[in-house]
């Protein structure tokens, strides 16, 4: 069963950025460099594993590689509780919170490590970077979001007078 949220984005790509954070280009890249640290860990697990029934048996997973990768990039963009991404997901809670465990490692084993991570060991280059990011001020604003306007300026004219109201 596909998710709602995964089929907005498949349907409408251009939404992609707004609901997980980058665009659906982005995604399905993210999606096959998963995919493949996944095997990996399927493999090292399959390895170390003592086996009491048959390799295929149990049961299947409920969610899709896609669904999970979706689900973690969805938490870390919206903050939504596990209830209501299990919700989105038609998952519990918990399988929520184990899914997105899961796949939150995959991803940080897959993408580069911010720049604090890479230094942090080295205490010299570590004071060199905590002093640098010390003379700058950075300001994040994370839910703004760009709004496409209507192209036919008839259609455009409806919704913008182009007046700019300051609201105080």
């Amino acid at each position: 069963m596909m998710t709602n949220t995964l089929v907005k984005i498949e349907s409408h790509p251009q939404s992609a950025k707004r609901l997980i954070g980058i665009n659906y280009e982005q995604f399905i890249t993210l999606v096959a460099l998963a995919e493949q640290r996944h095997k990996q860990k399927q493999i090292e697990i399959e390895k170390n594993k003592v086996r009491i029934i048959a390799s295929g048996g149990g049961r299947k997973p409920k969610m899709s590689l896609r669904e999970g990768v979706c689900l973690c990039l969805i938490y870390l963009r919206q903050k939504p509780t596990f209830d209501i991404l299990g919700l989105f997901f038609d998952i519990s809670k918990t399988k929520a919170n184990d899914a997105f465990n899961y796949w939150v490692k995959v991803l940080r084993d897959i993408l580069p490590a911010s720049q604090m991570e890479e230094v942090e060991k080295d205490s010299q280059k570590y004071q060199e970077l905590c002093k640098i990011l010390c003379e700058n001020e950075l300001i994040v604003d994370s839910a703004e979001q760009a709004i496409a306007r209507p192209v036919d300026y008839q259609e455009q004219k409806q919704y913008y007078s182009g007046i700019l109201r300051c609201i105080l």
